[in-house]
């Protein structure tokens, strides 16, 4: 994005946001409001001055933040305004997820709702007095304009100081209960007796498919979102449920709704038919019109689910979905450097979806009159188009209705359609790209490194084992600082104190990574992150962890999550982390640190799927069984090595891990406990499959593997 940020502008203005790396921020330092920063300078100016604070949250590829600063935060009265009344500070909520939290549950209790861009009114001291979204220039939409909230909160916190040091008290007692709250055992059960019903899982899973769209799939109403933990908790349940034989009407609904769901979105204006990769959300029930924007954290979480579908059912489009949404990631939000970008815009030239649409007229001269004719059936392009006049491009019907109403063969319209992709590509490309946010942000990046690690293994994918290498090797060399992992990166500059969920998915990404090179390094670094996780978000009194460590900034509040939103939340990704790292070690420490967080929440999860998805994934781990898997290669390419690890490769295995050595790597060995004492049977490579290490007699052929492990 750095190079569209001020493209075609004469500025009169720069404040002090010229001095951040954040793209969203950089867009805003030219504005003539006089913007902070979040950070000691603008705190210590409200309190000397008595000015509250106006505090305004949102993100790069936010449509409705660009919006407001063209309306209000460049219009030089309202800045005026702004600037002589109040404190003014405005926060990257990627970066700054901690404030992005506290003050979304304050605007939530003041108004019942949230969203971008999120503007606060603070007390010198941090504490909330009032909030909302998006206000509009003049009143409309049932809101009142922003310059009328200005004025009533000026005069407000000028005349009515105590109604306003009320509210705010009331926020700062809210933050301390909230932040007293404990996770506990049930009464007179202690860790060593803890015995889950697996029924909490099925019921989970009941809960979450009545919630299935039958007809379009996807969960609930429009706005559609895809929801990956969601898919991902009931695919793990396909993989409890037996294979054949056995299997119930809720287990054929299950799955059958699940594929419904993954083909829609898969066929839908959703995921970019051209490009690859997936939108945010669909504004629609048929996943036909999204928001255009595209985040990292969706594609690294809906990849998985596409190819570990693929294992289940076989079907190759599940397989093509992760593969296309990979390499639009390598090809699109990857830094020279090894690190993926955040997001790209929903916007180019001013206009949402600009880049993706099209008309008939541009097909044709795009692809000429012969594909153009075809193509059109296929996707659905009309005269009139379906947005704005144009046409978002969508699998219309089946591609085997398609190819039938075509008068061509499967494999003639396969053909057509990636010809045609490549054709419509390269014409889009010189179109006015939507911008993108180039920051590398450590959670984000852990969730693709964990995505580009597993396909790579799975799929024998050279390219995507190269990019989770060197995304690994990125984050463990230019994202640490001092000795400590940083939460964002741009441009060479590491910044900012990771948090919970960025020392989480960094440990789950290199435990992935470490199962796809055999690489005990990414091991041993899992390890070290995860004990100082430990160390320092662990909070013994409550019984759980924090979002923040405790050497954090203060706050008004110190944030902890305990329910999944667009992303796994910290204390999730953690719990399932450990988990992974107590099959690789056998040390029961890390087992009973997830289960004092997951047990205490395992009826909630029962009761709210929609809420818990990661944690239910966690819970499924920690209720079992879990494969441990130690593969001893006799030869650094020994060929029989190989064909075991295609074996464990072509099940899909939710709960297990993977070590891999050489026979001859003493110093494996030793890094990674699951490989100790794990020699070769008649020199040949032997895999070895674990419950709690105990091990089953040890194997040397792909048959003999796969009867060893779980059946689909």
């Amino acid at each position: 994005m750095s190079d569209q940020l001020n493209q075609g502008h004469e500025h009169k203005h720069t404040n002090r946001l010229i001095h951040e790396t954040s793209p969203y921020l950089l867009q805003h330092a030219h504005n003539p409001v006089d913007w902070y920063a979040w950070g000691p300078e603008a705190l210590e100016k409200a309190k000397a001055e008595d000015k509250p604070i106006f505090l305004s949250v949102g993100y790069a590829a936010c449509h409705w933040c660009h919006v407001q600063m063209h309306e209000s935060f460049e219009d030089e009265a309202v800045a005026a305004f702004m600037n002589e009344h109040f404190v003014c500070i405005k926060v990257d909520r990627e970066e700054r997820p901690d404030i992005d939290a506290l003050y979304m549950d304050a605007v939530q209790a003041l108004t019942g709702s949230g969203g971008w861009p999120m503007t606060v009114f603070l007390m010198p001291d941090g504490a909330p007095f009032f909030g909302g979204t998006y206000f509009p220039p003049q009143d409309r939409y049932g809101m009142p304009s922003f310059m009328k909230v200005l004025r009533s909160m000026a005069q407000l916190y000028a005349t009515r100081r105590d109604d306003v040091e009320k509210q705010a008290e009331e926020f700062r007692q809210f933050y301390a209960r909230r932040s007293a709250v404990s996770l506990r055992l049930p009464d007179n059960v202690t860790l060593a007796q803890i015995e889950l019903d697996p029924d909490v899982l099925s019921q989970a899973a009941d809960r979450l498919v009545a919630t299935i769209d039958p007809v379009n799939g996807g969960f609930g109403r429009a706005p559609k979102f895809p929801h990956p933990m969601g898919l991902e908790y009931l695919l793990r349940m396909e993989a409890r449920a037996p294979a054949t034989g056995e299997r119930d009407a809720e287990d054929e609904r299950r799955m059958l709704l699940l594929r419904l769901t993954l083909d829609k979105m898969a066929e839908g204006g959703i995921y970019d038919q051209v490009g690859g990769g997936f939108h945010r959300y669909s504004t629609d029930t048929h996943w036909l019109v999204p928001h255009f924007e595209k985040m990292l954290y969706d594609n690294a979480l809906l990849a998985p689910v596409y190819l570990h579908a693929w294992q289940l059912t076989g079907e190759p489009r599940y397989r093509r979905i992760c593969e296309e949404t990979l390499d639009y990631v390598l090809r699109e939000m990857t830094d020279p450097a090894g690190g993926f970008y955040s997001t790209q815009d929903a916007d180019s030239g001013g206009v949402e979806g600009a880049f993706y649409v099209w008309t008939p007229a541009e097909l044709r001269e795009a692809l000429g009159e012969a594909d153009a004719t075809l193509i059109e059936q296929v996707w659905g392009v009309t005269a009139s188009g379906n947005f704005e006049g144009h046409n978002i491009l969508h699998l219309a019907q089946p591609e085997g209705e398609t190819a039938a109403t075509l008068g061509i063969s499967m494999e003639e319209l396969r053909s057509l359609i990636e010809r045609t992709r490549k054709t419509l590509y390269d014409a889009r490309v010189k179109r006015v790209c939507p911008a993108r946010d180039d920051k590398v942000l450590a959670s984000w990046n852990g969730f693709m490194l964990r995505a580009m690690a597993e396909a790579g293994r799975i799929l024998d994918r050279a390219d995507y084992r190269q990019a989770a290498s060197a995304n690994a090797t990125f984050l463990l060399e230019r994202m640490i600082v001092n000795g400590r992992l940083c939460r964002s990166w741009r441009q060479g500059t590491a910044k900012l104190d990771a948090y919970l969920e960025d020392y989480a998915a960094l440990v789950n990404g290199l435990l992935s990574i470490y199962e796809t090179t055999g690489e005990t390094h990414f091991f041993l670094q899992a390890r070290t992150f995860a004990d100082e996780m430990l160390q320092r978000f662990w909070d013994e009194p409550s019984s759980s962890f924090f979002d923040t460590a405790s050497d954090h900034e203060t706050l008004i509040g110190r944030p902890r999550e305990l329910s999944d939103n667009a992303t796994p939340c910290g204390t999730s990704l953690a719990a399932e982390a450990l988990l992974r790292l107590a099959a690789f070690t056998g040390e029961g420490r890390y087992h009973d640190f997830a289960a004092r967080v997951l047990v205490p929440l395992a009826s909630s999860m029962a009761d709210q799927p929609s809420a818990f998805s990661h944690f239910l994934c966690a819970l499924d781990d920690l209720i079992g069984p879990f494969q441990e898997i130690a593969l001893i290669a006799a030869t650094p390419d020994d060929a029989s090595a190989a064909s075991l690890e295609r074996a464990i490769a072509s099940r899909y295995l939710p709960r297990a891990v993977l070590a891999v050595a050489r026979a001859d790597d003493a110093a494996a060995a030793t890094a990674v406990p699951l490989l100790a004492y794990r020699g070769l049977l008649d020199d040949k490579s032997t895999a070895y499959v674990c419950q709690g290490f105990v091990c089953r007699q040890p194997v040397t052929t792909p048959d003999e593997l796969l009867d060893l492990l779980p059946d689909q």
